[in-house]
Parts: structure tokens; sequence; C-alpha cells
């Protein structure tokens, strides 16, 4: 079993460190938020001015994005869940999350015969491409939480309390 060293936990750019910010996040979000369906009807700050302004533009909404801070809440909460428990235990209770359904189709398209041999050739690179995708999401996704738990003090009256 890999031993992680002081060293990179204390490396505030480590992958590992990241992580705990957003599970750090997460977690202060669902202690925080004690009557979660409060937040149903309740708009995102951004999507509400996106929608003003596609409203202004005639232009349509989009409607895979999350409707209400209750959904974003959720979503979350579901993310931080899948990273501490990964997706086996997702499978065994049949839900599906949006990285479980991606390793599954890349598994397909393994079987079927779809993927190059040479992408496989690069491993290096397509390894750091992914990092830094992950390095973005949970960058973007610690601050959606300590947004949604802000705004849920705010709204709630518990604005003393921001950190």
């Amino acid at each position: 079993m890999m031993q992680i060293t002081s060293d990179s936990a204390s490396n505030k750019h480590s992958l590992i460190n990241v992580m705990h910010r957003f599970i750090a996040a997460a977690n202060n979000m669902d202690e925080t938020i004690m009557v979660p369906s409060l937040l149903r009807d309740m708009p995102l700050e951004e999507q509400a001015t996106s929608e003003k302004e596609a409203n202004n533009n005639n232009e349509p909404q989009c409607p895979n994005k999350q409707r209400d801070m209750y959904e974003h809440y959720l979503l979350l909460k579901s993310i931080k869940n899948d990273m501490e428990w990964g997706l086996l235990k997702r499978e065994m209770s049949s839900g599906a999350s949006f990285l479980e359904m991606a390793v599954k189709q890349e598994e397909q398209q393994q079987v079927t015969g779809d993927l190059l041999q040479d992408n496989h050739s690069d491993l290096e690179r397509q390894f750091h491409y992914h990092l830094r995708g992950l390095f973005g999401v949970l960058s973007k996704l610690t601050t959606q939480a300590d947004n949604l738990t802000n705004r849920y003090k705010r709204e709630i009256g518990g604005g003393n309390f921001i950190r």
C-alpha cells in the first residue's frame, strides 16, 4: 500500500490536498445546511443573472443545468460520496453516476475494438491531461460548495458565521 508522505500532503498543489479541500468544503456544506429542503426553488446566483440575460437575448435556456440550489446541493453530495466510496458502492446500490457511465462507456469501446491501439502509447500525456481536468473540476466544485454554504447562511440569517 502506498503511504502518503508529509511532503506531498503539505504541498498545496497536490491532488490529495485538492481532494481534501473539496471534501472539507462539502462536509462543511453538509454540516451547515440543516434543512436542505429550504434550498428548493432557490435559484443559483449565477443562473439567476444568466437567465435574465438569456431572456433579454431571447436565447433558449439550457435544460441540463441544475434548476435550484437543492439540486446543486444533491449533486455536490453525490460527487463527494463517489470520491469517498468509489464506484463500487454506487454499483451495489444500482445508481449510476456520471463517472460510472464514462468508465462503462470506455470499457465498452475497448471490448468492441473502437479504441485505437496508439491511445495507450502515450499514457503520460493522457494522465497529465486528465489530472489537469481533475484539478480544475475539483477547484470549481470546492468553490461551488463554499458559495452554496455561504448563500444558505445569508438566506437563513446565519450570515454572521460566514468564513
